[in-house]
């Protein structure tokens, strides 16, 4: 099916470009959304009276995203999730919960902006991009931490899942008979 662009879309096309592509497409995101007319003389007759209405209401939702953008920009959020000893976490965080933390700082996203493929499962720096406007990408980083303590050593760079910090142990020091007695398989040979 071929559509005229009312805004541009990402590996798609620019505003007022004629693009064909699939039915399934064009009939169940780009039409519903208004982000395109099918490519018809009526429409396209259309889309020229309506051009610079377009396009102006285009510049003021770009200008708007920016503006969020230059806010968000250089933010970090922390999250307190409860997980366990390995940094693996019991729940997982979403772009729901992310949109939630980001709403208690005042800022209102989306749930279709945040640009996340998989749930975060573990604990630690997380970086997530925003897609406020099809032109206006940001990306923020998430503390993700047991505590508001440990999201602060996080945040200053340390580690919560090496073996130093669980079990308080240096890592480069660590050698196999500190976990492996070699004795202790000759008591029980003797014992036989």
């Amino acid at each position: 099916m071929e559509v005229i662009l009312l805004e541009r879309v990402p590996k798609l096309g620019q505003m007022g470009e004629t693009v064909k592509v699939r039915d399934g497409f064009a009939r169940n995101f780009l039409l519903p959304q208004g982000k395109a007319l099918r490519a018809n003389e009526a429409n396209k007759k259309r889309f020229e009276n309506e051009r610079s209405t377009l396009e102006a209401r285009n510049l003021e939702r770009k200008g708007e995203a920016q503006k969020v953008a230059e806010g968000l920009d250089g933010k970090t959020f922390v999250m307190v999730r409860a997980a366990g000893e390995t940094g693996q976490l019991y729940g997982s965080v979403a772009a729901r919960d992310i949109v939630e933390a980001l709403a208690a700082e005042g800022f209102n996203i989306g749930r279709n902006q945040v640009d996340l493929n998989h749930p975060i499962k573990e604990i630690g720096l997380h970086k997530v991009t925003l897609h406020l406007h099809s032109e206006v990408e940001i990306t923020v980083e998430l503390n993700v931490a047991r505590s508001p303590e440990e999201a602060e050593r996080q945040a200053k760079g340390e580690s919560l899942t090496s073996v130093d910090a669980i079990y308080g142990v240096d890592e480069d020091a660590l050698r196999p008979e500190d976990f492996f007695d070699p004795d202790a398989d000759r008591e029980f040979e003797d014992e036989e």
